[in-house]
């Protein structure tokens, strides 16, 4: 089912296109110039005819008009017609005599019809010059002419005599359509040799095309030091040149975002390391302090109190940034283990002590290969930023099916402005400008993404219709480890 897709792609390609528009430039000039000449030939050759046939009638009348009385009577009339007719063989022309426009004469049988027609007739006697006009008889095209005819002493329009004559153009046609035959057979052949200018031109001009579209794709897959060779003056080379312009720029600016990205991640890295030793023995000191706090006095007992929950805030935000870090550096690993993802859960809830907090829907005997150490953190944090920024009861689910594993983690909060929902995952976001301070480091949901995506799966927000908001893990049931060569053995295979 590919292979017509392939040909009709091909077909609507830049090269059939040229090829087309090429071939119909080369038509319409090939048909204008054919109709043009058509009707020029045609002009000249019912021009000639007419001209011949005037130029005879008008010889025939002069010779023959002189010996005709006047007035004429009807056989006087029809005399002078078998005359003209006699002198017209050479051009097969039916004559007729008419006086003071009465009837042509001879008659014609009544069931065969003439070309003069009364407008013919009514131009003759009115102008009193020789007229002619090109008629359909029969389905076949004929030359009717009418000439006035002046007896001495009289002028034409005076004489009341007038003679006309009719012809078949049978010939005339017959030359014509040759004509017609002759274009459209050398038209067909013009057609076909115009296919190959086309298709040249088409190759000149997609040569380059197809250049500039394997650059761009070089530089996709990340190959930024692809350039174009630049060849000739035209439009197609100033776009190669462009594009070299815009590649080198694109390779300048993401060496230096590298540059300053690894710089900034070096910097979190070694802020953090540095930070453990000193945030380790003020974190002793402040055990010991609280210990001792309720034999103080109260001012002291509050500053000291004050002391030691910053002093774990800003542990917890080290060992944020150094997670962080990790997940910037790419130095994340998984430890996958077969567990059971409803104990891991309880577990991470009785750790914390959010047993009684949280209300569970846990389904039993779902086996699934995590990573135990991440799943906790993930949860600990879905489950504290609902205990703290939502509403009771709190509630988490775990479900399976169709491969994969579900966790969702619900609130009865106000929810999630919509205008949050979109940056809720970012590093260090904050819902409320004006909290400028927390409990929190504004990394615990940005963190619990990147393990969930660390496990090939997914982590989404939104609100729910009765209210408050919904965090779901969906995650393999068997998971990969990214930085492993082979994926982790699936249900039903050899370990």
């Amino acid at each position: 089912m590919r292979r017509p897709r392939i040909r009709w792609s091909a077909a609507r390609g830049l090269r059939a296109r040229l090829a087309v528009a090429f071939l119909l430039v080369a038509a319409v000039s090939a048909l204008t110039t054919a109709a043009l000449t058509f009707q020029e030939a045609r002009k000249a050759i019912l021009q000639r005819s007419q001209d011949t046939a005037i130029n005879a009638l008008r010889s025939q009348v002069n010779s023959l008009a002189p010996d005709v009385p006047f007035p004429p009577s009807a056989g006087d009339l029809q005399h002078f017609a078998y005359q003209l007719d006699g002198g017209g063989q050479a051009q097969n022309w039916q004559a007729y005599a008419s006086f003071q426009n009465g009837p042509l004469l001879p008659q014609r049988p009544a069931n065969t019809g003439t070309a003069i027609t009364p407008e013919l007739r009514e131009a003759v006697a009115g102008k009193g010059v020789p007229v002619f006009q090109r008629v359909m008889k029969d389905g076949r095209p004929w030359l009717a002419i009418g000439m006035p005819v002046s007896y001495a002493g009289t002028l034409r329009a005076q004489s009341g005599l007038a003679v006309y004559a009719e012809l078949p153009l049978t010939a005339e046609q017959a030359n014509t359509g040759a004509l017609i035959k002759a274009a459209e057979r050398g038209a067909v052949p013009a057609l076909a040799l115009s296919l190959v200018p086309a298709l040249l031109a088409a190759q000149g001009v997609l040569r380059p095309v197809r250049r500039l579209r394997k650059a761009a794709g070089d530089i996709a897959a990340g190959r930024l030091d692809t350039r174009l060779d630049v060849r000739g003056g035209d439009e197609l080379a100033d776009l190669s040149r462009t594009f070299n312009h815009m590649a080198a720029t694109l390779e300048e600016n993401v060496i230096e975002l590298r540059r300053l990205e690894a710089t900034a991640r070096r910097f979190a890295s070694d802020v953090s390391h540095e930070l453990r030793t000193p945030l380790a023995a003020m974190t002793a000191v402040t055990d010991v302090l609280d210990e001792d706090a309720a034999a103080l006095d109260p001012d002291t007992a509050a500053a000291v109190r004050l002391v030691s929950a910053e002093t774990a805030k800003l542990v917890r935000m080290v060992e944020d940034l150094m997670e962080v870090s990790r997940f910037d550096a790419g130095a994340a690993a998984l430890h996958l283990d077969e567990v059971d993802a409803a104990e891991t859960v309880r577990k991470s809830l009785q750790a914390r002590g959010w047993q009684d907090q949280v209300e569970t829907q846990l389904a039993g005997r779902v086996r699934a290969l995590l990573d135990p150490r991440r799943i906790d953190v993930v949860v600990a944090n879905l489950v504290g930023n609902a205990l703290r920024h939502g509403g009771a009861p709190v509630g988490i689910r775990l479900a399976a099916g169709g491969g994969r594993l579900l966790i969702e983690v619900a609130d009865n909060g106000p929810g999630i402005p919509d205008e949050v929902l979109p940056h809720i995952f970012e590093r260090f976001y904050k819902a409320d400008a004006a909290r400028a301070r927390s409990e929190g480091s504004g990394l615990g949901l940005a963190i619990a993404e990147e393990n969930v995506r660390l496990h090939g799966g997914e982590l989404r927000a939104a609100n729910r219709p009765e209210g408050g908001a919904v965090f779901t893990v969906d995650l393999p049931l068997r998971a990969r480890d990214p930085h492993a060569d082979q994926p982790c053995p699936q249900d039903g295979e050899e370990q």
